[in-house]
């Protein structure tokens, strides 16, 4: 069974980007034991290794997981003791507007905004810290230039075996990895890295510098994902008890078609490849069901596939194969891998209609 007192203790550990000393420490206490060998490289990533039995198709697997979190840092203090402050990874402003936040000597504060947080349009300079003092002197005795302040977000079980906390990204991530080293036997093929990085949320700096130490074959980020399930400023199709999500690309990765699938299959019911239903490059949830993309056709290439969605997405009915052609400007040899598939079901060749 998962030990949820260590995920609570992930959550509440202090840990900003470029400051996860307290993060590192309960990992490698956790690690103890479990692997064949762990250290700790030059930028504070704990890098640590679980040797399988060895074949010669055997490969080097790194699952990736970061510890920091995104917070903010002070750049000005002003005369009369507020600290102006500046983002450490994306920060939502209007989010920390009245909140408050604690430095890493666990001095705590509050967010206020130089005029109206509607006003800030998500520029963390307009916001400062309030830490009850009211000079510059004063606040200098607890506070430097440099300093940075995480948030609070205290562990509160809701209803239907829920969880509130800070920091679910990326220590939910951490401690799926810890479980899994508390599993791994050592008795499959492949040798298993597990890599707890820093500075993810300043530019994945440290799982770029680990994946340049081990040199992997597979390389799997274990991160954590919005509920798209209700209503927010971000689309997807993800959902809190839905189980796990696969990441098919982002505007940040090209992720291997392979691994991709490969991962997709162990566990998914894939619906077919279907006029009207099926998007370009898109894997959309059906009834807990994965609709195929038109890309999942070997050898139709993107252009193709979003041409197919334009002209079919929107309930077009074609009364022959020959007006799709015509209306999404596919080759004839793209036609024919969709009717192998029988995603053109019974659709005439033909528009001409024959009285004879």
């Amino acid at each position: 069974m998962a030990n949820f007192e260590l995920l609570k203790e992930l959550t509440q550990a202090w840990g900003v980007a470029g400051r996860e000393k307290a993060v590192r420490a309960i990992v490698l206490r956790e690690l103890e034991g479990h692997v064949d060998s762990a250290y700790v490289d030059n930028i504070g990533n704990i890098i640590a290794v679980k040797h399988g039995k060895g074949s010669p198709d055997s490969k080097k697997i790194m699952l990736s997981a970061h510890m920091d979190e995104i917070g903010l840092q002070v750049k000005k203090i002003e005369s009369d003791g507020r600290i102006k402050v500046c983002s450490v990874g994306w920060v939502w402003t209007s989010a920390l507007y009245n909140d408050q936040v604690v430095f890493q000597n666990g001095v705590i504060g509050v967010v206020g905004c130089d005029g109206k947080i509607e006003d800030a349009k998500n520029d963390s300079g307009k916001l400062y810290i309030d830490i009850g003092c009211t000079s510059k002197e004063d606040t200098e005795k607890y506070v430097k230039v440099g300093d940075y302040a995480g948030f609070v977000g205290p562990w509160y079980e809701l209803q239907n075996g829920r969880i509130s906390a800070k920091t679910f990204d990326d220590r939910v991530g951490c401690f799926m990895l810890l479980e899994a080293v508390k599993r791994n036997k050592g008795d499959c093929p492949n040798d298993v890295y597990y890599v707890f990085s820093v500075q993810e949320e300043v530019g994945c700096r440290g799982a770029v510098t680990a994946a340049h130490q081990i040199r992997p074959d597979i390389g799997i980020s274990v991160d954590v994902t919005p509920d798209h399930a209700y209503p927010c400023d971000l689309e997807g199709c993800n959902a809190v008890g839905e189980g796990i999500s696969v990441t098919l690309g982002d505007p940040s990765a090209m992720l291997d078609e392979e691994l991709v699938n490969e991962m997709l299959v162990r566990g998914y019911e894939f619906l077919p490849i279907e006029l009207g239903k099926s998007r370009g490059s898109k894997y959309v949830v059906e009834d807990g069901k994965v609709r195929l993309p038109f890309c999942a056709l070997k050898g139709l290439g993107g252009a193709a596939a979003e041409a197919l969605e334009r002209a079919t997405i929107h309930g077009e009915e074609y009364i022959s194969v020959e007006e799709l052609q015509q209306a999404s400007g596919v080759g004839s040899s793209i036609l024919d891998r969709l009717r192998q598939v029988g995603a053109l079901g019974d659709l005439p060749e033909s528009s001409q209609v024959s009285f004879f």
